[in-house]
């Protein structure tokens, strides 16, 4: 089973709540996705009282996370648009590919983000950020757009 490296930015109520779902279901996260999937390393500004970071790697500051050669997917849950932004950037020029939830990210520099992902043949997955869980956005984009001709 191929082993993936992840990478956690935020520790709010999406992060922990990740952490939580990853650690409690990864006997069945693993064998359906026929991958061992690891958090290997986890970028917040403070703990959160939900979520036991205690075996894990916590670093204060989450571009260590981007930048960290072991990881192969950074899951950006810290919100707003710079940082975030940057996040992501600094995650995919490092190789990484990228899970977010953030919709004003996507909304503001999603066209820059894909554009540069797809130039360096990796992917940014958002569709759990999108009308609570249903994915809408591939439907939108390959669906209902039409088809020259």
């Amino acid at each position: 089973m191929r082993l993936v490296q992840v990478g956690i930015c935020g520790l709010g109520t999406v992060g922990s709540g990740t952490i939580n779902l990853l650690q409690r279901n990864a006997a069945l996260i693993n064998p359906r996705s026929n991958c061992e999937i690891v958090i290997s390393q986890v970028g917040a500004r403070r703990d959160n009282p939900n979520c036991d970071t205690s075996s894990l790697d916590v670093s204060r500051d989450i571009f260590d996370v981007a930048k960290n050669p072991d990881i192969d997917i950074v899951v950006e849950l810290i919100g707003g648009t710079t940082v975030a932004r940057d996040l992501v950037m600094t995650a995919l020029e490092n190789g990484k590919h990228v899970v977010t939830a953030n919709k004003a990210l996507i909304a503001e520099h999603g066209m820059e983000i894909f554009a540069y992902a797809e130039s360096r043949n990796l992917i940014v997955a958002y569709e759990a950020a999108v009308a609570g869980g249903i994915p809408i956005i591939k439907g939108l984009r390959e669906g209902l757009v039409r088809q020259p001709g």
